[in-house]
């Protein structure tokens, strides 16, 4: 079971959260072309290892949050705010 300590609720089981997105891609600008825009919402890399995703604590505070988690072993390195950066936490 993955377990993601909040910010403000303190750990809670991934049960209460929702998975946003990859939280290392940039969203195109408006006016981008078609295609780039196609490219952001159908293609996905699907990391193995180490990586940084939005998840929604939908059944709790209702907060958004970054997470480093590994793909591979579900493990969860880091949790922050949207806004901040694990390596910024060093």
């Amino acid at each position: 079971m993955i377990r993601i300590n909040c910010p403000y609720c303190g750990e809670r089981e991934h049960s209460e959260f929702t998975y946003g997105e990859d939280a290392t891609r940039t969203t195109p600008d408006n006016d981008a072309p078609m295609e780039e825009w196609n490219t952001f919402v159908y293609e996905r890399d699907n990391p193995a290892g180490e990586h940084i995703e939005y998840w929604h604590h939908a059944f709790g505070c209702r907060a958004w949050l970054k997470v480093q988690r590994n793909t591979l072993t579900h493990d969860i390195s880091w949790v922050g705010l949207p806004h901040e950066n694990p390596e910024a936490e060093s």
